[in-house]
C-alpha cells in the first residue's frame, strides 16, 4: 500500500486527527469528483436523459461490489442504507407465530427493534446466544439453541456498532449451512475493513453501507442475496416495477437476479459515487488493507491502553478498528470538549445502541474511536497524547 498517495487521494485527512470511519468516513477525491460530474451532467440533460447515457457504467457498481464480496453481479441489490436492506430480507421472510431467530447480545439496536417488532405483530420468539467471558459467542450454546427450537432465521452482526468485537460469522454459518437454515449477516461495520467473504461466511443474505469503511457516499449501501435464496424465490414484501413485472391483472413475476429487493428509483449519481469507492478499495486490494488496520489497531491499542487511567472495553478473541473507552474521573462533555479542541473527530457510543452488552459492561456510554488505512501510526500517538493530556 501506498500510504503517501492513499493520504494524497484524501487531503482533508490532513488538517484533523480523523478518527470516526465507523460512523461515516472521508471520500477519496474521485468519489466525490465523480458524483459532482454526474450532478453537473444531470443538471444539463435531465435524470433519465443521462441514466440511459450512462447505463454501462452505472451497472459496473454490481460487479465492483460482487468483487469485493466473492459473488456474482446478479447477487447484489443497490439500496439507500444496511438498515433498508436489512428491513428488505427481514421481509422477505414469511413469518408465522412461534417461528425462532436467533441472534446474539451484541446485535446492532436497529435490528433488535425490528425483532421485537416481529415478536409483537408476528409472534416471533427471540432466543440470543450465550456469550464466553471473553466475548465470544459460545458456539455450543448455538448448537443447542438450533437443535432445541429449529430456527426459521440466525441473524447475527459481523461487528456490532457500540465496540470492536468481531463476531465469528463463518464458524455460525457453517453451522447454519450444515442444518440448512436461514442466515442473514449484518457486515454494515466489516465491509470496507476486513475481507468479507460471502462464500466463506455461507450467509443467505448480508447487508451493508457505503458511508463507513467503504468510505462512499451517504444514502448508498447494498444487499447480498444469495443464489440459494433468489432460486427459492424470497423477495420483499412489498415490490415495485423494477423488482417485479406486471404480467396479468391478477399476477406479476419477480426478477431473477437480487434486483428484485430493489426499487426503480434510486439516486444515480450516489450510485456512481459508491461504485468509485469500492472500485477504489478493490484497486489497493481488501486484503492489503484489512493488514494495514490490524497493524494500526494493535499498535494503537497498546498505546492507548498504556495511559493511566484508561478503561478500554472491547471484547473478543477477535478485535477490529473500532476501540471504545472512557478516562477515569473524566466525564462524557469533558472528554468530548477535551477532543473537539485538539480537532479529533470522533464518535459517541451510548446505552441505547447496545443494551445488553453496555448493561454487562455496567457503562452508560463510551468515546468510539475507528481510524481507518489512510491514518499512520505518527496519527495514533497524537492522539494518544492528547488524550493523556486530558
Amino acid at each position: 500500500m501506498n500510504i503517501d498517495q492513499i493520504r494524497a487521494d484524501t487531503p482533508y485527512c490532513q488538517d484533523k486527527l480523523f478518527l470516526n470511519s465507523a460512523g461515516a468516513s472521508l471520500n477519496p477525491l474521485i468519489v466525490n469528483q465523480r458524483v459532482k460530474a454526474y450532478l453537473d451532467e444531470e443538471e444539463k440533460i435531465g435524470g433519465y436523459r443521462l441514466a440511459d447515457l450512462r447505463e454501462a457504467e452505472i451497472d459496473t457498481f454490481y460487479n465492483e461490489a460482487a468483487k469485493l464480496t466473492n459473488c456474482g453481479a446478479h447477487n447484489i441489490a443497490f439500496t439507500s442504507d444496511a438498515t433498508i436492506s436489512y428491513i428488505k430480507a427481514l421481509s422477505s421472510i414469511d413469518f408465522k407465530p412461534g417461528d425462532v431467530i436467533i441472534t446474539s447480545n451484541d446485535d446492532y439496536s436497529s435490528t433488535q427493534i425490528q425483532f421485537l417488532s416481529l415478536q409483537q405483530r408476528r409472534g416471533v420468539e427471540i432466543h440470543r446466544i450465550n456469550n464466553h467471558e471473553n466475548g465470544d459467542l459460545d458456539l455450543v450454546h448455538f448448537k443447542q439453541l438450533v437443535e432445541q427450537h429449529n430456527p426459521r432465521l440466525v441473524a447475527i452482526a459481523h461487528i456490532p456498532t457500540n465496540s470492536g468485537l468481531v463476531q465469528d460469522v463463518e464458524a455460525i454459518g457453517a453451522i447454519c449451512a450444515e442444518k440448512e437454515i436461514l442466515y442473514l449477516v449484518d457486515a454494515c461495520q466489516s465491509v470496507g475493513q476486513l475481507h468479507v467473504d460471502v462464500q466463506k461466511i455461507k450467509c443467505d443474505f448480508l447487508s451493508t453501507t457505503g458511508r463507513k469503511f467503504l468510505r462512499g457516499p451517504r444514502g448508498t449501501g447494498f444487499l447480498y442475496v444469495s443464489d440459494k435464496a433468489l432460486a427459492a424465490g424470497y423477495s420483499p414484501l412489498l415490490i415495485d416495477a423494477f423488482g417485479g413485472k406486471w404480467t396479468g391483472s391478477d399476477s406479476f413475476s419477480i426478477d431473477q437476479t437480487a434486483k428484485r429487493f430493489q426499487t426503480w428509483e434510486k439516486p444515480v449519481a450516489f450510485v456512481i459515487g459508491l461504485k468509485e469507492a469500492i472500485r477504489y478499495a478493490n484497486a489497493i486490494g481488501i486484503s492489503n488493507i484489512e493488514t494495514y488496520n490490524a497493524k494500526l489497531m494493535t499498535y494503537f491499542r497498546q498505546q492507548l491502553s498504556s495511559v493511566s487511567g484508561i478503561s478500554i472495553y472491547d471484547k473478543g478473541s477477535r478485535t477490529c478498528n473500532l476501540l471504545t473507552f472512557r478516562k477515569a474521573g473524566k466525564t462524557l462533555k469533558e472528554m468530548q470538549e477535551h477532543l473537539d479542541t485538539h480537532h479529533v473527530y470522533y464518535s459517541v457510543s451510548t446505552k441505547e445502541w447496545g443494551v445488553i452488552d453496555y448493561g454487562r459492561k455496567g457503562i452508560d456510554w463510551t468515546i468510539r474511536f475507528s481510524p481507518h488505512y489512510f491514518n499512520t501510526e505518527e496519527e495514533m500517538d497524537q492522539v494518544v497524547g492528547i488524550v493523556e493530556s486530558m
